[in-house]
């Protein structure tokens, strides 16, 4: 069945199982992500670019450059209107995006920096699941602003002229630390 155009609620998610020796080792989930507006630094709407938003793997063998490529074929097939993946690399976390370098996405640069919620544990939340917590951030503290990453992969040929001008070097793990 044929999907012209990929439409995903803030909920919604198209996950792709992984499994080796028939044993489920992981999901690689593929969705709107927290940001409303993925579209429009490339002059996209939104129902042609979706976020990578997670590879969650167990003990695996394959390496997670070849789990990744096949999820990306398989949402390809299923949803053929889609033109651009986002995907972001926590500096915070330690990541600089090797994956997705080994896959030779585009580095594109830092998200803007944004700050978290601090829940009542003193654990930052992002705001959108805070608000929808209490249905509104009114009161509680935010955490320090930090930026992320910025990955692109083509799925449309046809944006490879427009991207290669946003292409910037790809950053290294001996690059600062997320500003705070």
């Amino acid at each position: 069945m044929g999907v012209s155009a990929l439409a995903l609620l803030p909920a919604d998610a198209r996950r792709v199982g992984v499994w080796e020796d028939g044993r489920f080792v992981g999901a690689v989930i593929f969705s709107r992500g927290a940001n409303n507006n993925i579209g429009s630094p490339f002059g996209l709407p939104q129902t042609e670019v979706v976020e990578l938003t997670r590879v969650a793997l167990a003990q695996h063998r394959a390496p997670v450059s070849r789990i990744v490529a096949v999820a990306v074929r398989l949402l390809k097939r299923q949803s053929p209107g889609l033109r651009l993946l986002v995907s972001y690399a926590d500096p915070g976390q330690g990541h600089v995006g090797t994956i997705y370098q080994a896959m030779n996405w585009i580095y594109v640069g830092r998200s803007k920096p944004q700050r978290d919620v601090l829940g009542a544990t003193g654990r930052e939340v992002h705001k959108r699941t805070a608000s929808a917590r209490r249905s509104s951030c009114a009161g509680l503290a935010y955490g320090p602003k930090r930026w992320k990453h910025k990955y692109v992969l083509v799925l449309d040929r046809g944006l490879v002229p427009a991207l290669e001008g946003m292409r910037r070097p790809y950053p290294r793990a001996t690059e600062e630390a997320p500003c705070r």
